[in-house]
């Protein structure tokens, strides 16, 4: 019976379209035309050009493949730079948790692929407190870094 459930938990993920992001507070989403290769690679083009840099990233998709598994496209970049990581220490040593902040690519159930992001000012927003104007203002100037890399990738 436990193997039976295990199987069926698997096709219902293998069979589950893939499905759009909701709108979230403190979120930006850009669905696109684009395939999900073709957005991956728009991000790594727009980073590459941008004041930002691409320090980690992760793909459940590459994941369940390499285990006999499909599933819909999906890739978390982490996008920051060593400058910005001073800052933000400087001012919270809490805030330090969020970075690097994070872009994300989704495959749609059409074939398109879908660009979101939680905004530096919402993923930094509960140590405002403590960071002061200074964490404040490298939100607001990230908020702009992840706006241009963001228009840039979803450009056609």
């Amino acid at each position: 019976m436990q193997r039976f459930l295990k199987l069926l938990s698997i096709l219902m993920i293998i069979a589950a379209p893939a499905q759009a992001l909701e709108p979230r507070e403190g979120w930006v989403i850009h669905a696109t035309g684009k395939s999900f290769a073709d957005l991956v690679q728009a991000v790594r083009d727009a980073v590459s050009a941008a004041p930002i840099a691409i320090v980690t990233q992760a793909s459940a998709s590459d994941g369940a493949r390499m285990q006999g598994h499909s599933i819909p496209g999906n890739r978390v970049f982490g996008l920051y730079r060593n400058d910005y990581a001073r800052r933000m220490l400087a001012a919270s040593i809490a805030a330090g948790i969020e970075a690097p902040i994070r872009m994300y690519v989704t495959e749609d159930a059409d074939g398109t692929a879908t660009l979101s992001y939680k905004t530096p000012s919402a993923v930094f927003s509960p140590y405002f407190d403590e960071g002061g104007d200074a964490l404040r203002g490298l939100a607001e100037e990230l908020d702009a870094v992840f706006e241009g890399v963001a228009r840039a990738a979803v450009a056609e």
